[in-house]
């Protein structure tokens, strides 16, 4: 049904290693799913990543207008998502579940970045706190509150890495870390899924795991215990340690 990128293709493969018991049309339904899956968490990504990349913009207390206004920004987040995965997020046969949980969540982007902008676009104050976490969050609260009875989006990492006390994992999250991400054996970046349940009702759930990059470790690496810009202390991370994981909930 979809026409995915390679990246997206090769994501299915290694994803669905937690539901190879599944019979064939059971597969076909939760291959469907991890490629919505998939299209979030990227688009959540793709959203991060313009963040960080005007973090010097977004601080510079020298300047008030920064001409970054939502339709700017979700552009140039669909830009980021097209580079990195090969396609726009709206290309192939969609459903008209997928597109409207692609259309909300862009939604909630402006919505979020609109909300910011007394902020953003304050002069005589340098550090603002909108930093790609914070982003993530309301991004994922918003979009929530939109369509939170058909899908749900949330950032979570191990327990000890959780500096907000509403990104700690649930049970089913808390699992995944300890027993599968921590695993030897198992491929590096190998998302995981299951059909379960969540809030009582039947759902397709993912784990995506995320790695700290050398642009993280400014605020989660070393001298660990030392106070980062945020007001935090440092986590003593290195880059490619686990540093959290994308959390995907599709309601059936």
């Amino acid at each position: 049904m979809f026409d995915l990128s390679t990246l997206t293709r090769r994501s299915i493969g290694v994803a669905l290693v937690g539901c190879a018991f599944l019979a064939p049309a059971a597969m076909g339904a939760v291959t469907e799913d991890v490629a919505m899956g998939i299209r979030l968490a990227e688009l959540l990504r793709a959203g991060r990543s313009v963040v960080s990349n005007y973090q010097t913009l977004i601080n510079d207390p020298a300047l008030g207008d920064k001409h970054l206004d939502s339709e700017r920004f979700a552009s140039e987040a669909i830009a980021v998502y097209s580079k990195n995965t090969g396609q726009d997020p709206f290309s192939g046969e969609l459903t008209k579940r997928d597109r409207r949980l692609l259309e909300a969540q862009i939604g909630a982007m402006r919505e979020v970045v609109d909300e910011q902008q007394d902020d953003i676009n304050r002069a005589g104050i340098g550090f603002k706190g909108f930093v790609p976490a914070v982003f993530a969050r309301l991004l994922n609260e918003k979009f929530a509150a939109k369509v939170g009875n058909e899908a749900l989006v949330r950032v979570t990492a191990p327990e000890q890495l959780v500096r907000n006390r509403k990104s700690l994992p649930d049970a089913w999250e808390a699992s995944v870390i300890v027993s599968v991400f921590s695993d030897p054996r198992r491929a590096k970046g190998e998302a995981y899924t299951d059909v379960t349940e969540v809030e009582g009702r039947p759902a397709f759930r993912m784990l995506l795991p995320e790695y700290y990059t050398e642009s993280c470790l400014s605020c989660h690496g070393e001298p660990k215990g030392e106070i980062d810009i945020t007001g935090y202390p440092k986590e003593g991370g290195k880059a490619g340690d686990l540093g959290g994981a994308i959390s995907i909930v599709l309601f059936k």
